[in-house]
């Protein structure tokens, strides 16, 4: 249940026009449920300020139905992330809402479109197109935590002229989420460019010595420009929680 959930829930009571009693029974899977083999969180937009996510690698497909039906029953949105297309294809046709999105490997079920909650824009920015996947994972995620999204993509440091030619995107956005894998260099270029909070997301794209996404992880972990935070290898979705979690006003 969300804020303007639980907020016209109060209101009704509080007219008179639902009872005391049928006002708990709505708030009886507050604040988790347990299913047996997991503990299907039903609070957490009222403290995060986003729907719950699906953490889909690990679990069986019956597990991750069983989950997300949950969710879509207390009319939540919800978002499964390393999603095959196989539980993306079962999922829609479980829960009614559920589009897969197979370039980012993600199952959303939230209105479409989706209108932003969060002031200012996030501006993804990827340096090749084997970057792709994640950087669409980071923009799907934060769009669905409330953010308006753009991207910017192929624009790596192999040929800087591409990203200067859109200085003044990077200027206007809020927030910048750079992904890359290779050495990793782009955080820091955009880093040197911008005042706005620059989140580097290291990707596992690169040849031996790049290990997996080792060497950009530790490339922007040391990044010459002050303020660039990082996240995990391969972890669009972390970049985009953090992304929201900054534009997102206390209540």
């Amino acid at each position: 249940m969300n804020r303007p959930q639980l907020t016209a829930l109060l209101d009704a009571i509080r007219r008179g026009e639902l009872s005391v009693e049928d006002g708990l029974a709505k708030l009886r899977g507050l604040p988790f449920e347990d299913i047996g083999f997991a503990m299907v969180d039903h609070h957490r937009p009222l403290l995060s300020g986003a729907g719950e996510v699906i953490y889909a690698s690990g679990k069986t497909a019956d597990e991750v139905v069983a989950i997300a039906e949950r969710i879509a029953a207390e009319s939540q949105d919800v978002l499964v992330t390393r999603c095959t297309p196989e539980l993306g294809a079962r999922l829609a046709a479980a829960v009614p809402g559920f589009v897969y999105h197979a370039r980012a490997h993600i199952a959303v079920r939230a209105p479409t479109p989706r209108a932003p909650s969060l002031e200012g824009t996030v501006l993804v920015v990827s340096a090749g197109t084997a970057d792709q996947p994640v950087a669409e994972e980071a923009a799907l995620c934060a769009e669905f935590f409330g953010c308006a999204v753009e991207r910017l993509t192929d624009v790596g440091v192999s040929g800087l002229h591409r990203l200067l030619a859109h200085r003044e995107r990077l200027w206007s956005a809020a927030v910048i989420i750079v992904v890359a894998g290779m050495e990793g260099a782009l955080p820091s270029v955009v880093g040197g460019l911008v005042a706005r909070p620059v989140i580097a997301v290291p990707t596992s794209v690169g040849y031996g010595v790049a290990a997996n996404g080792q060497a950009a992880l530790h490339g922007m972990l040391t990044s010459c420009a002050a303020g660039v935070v990082v996240v995990n290898i391969d972890n669009g979705f972390g970049a985009a929680a953090a992304a929201a979690r900054m534009l997102r006003r206390p209540s």
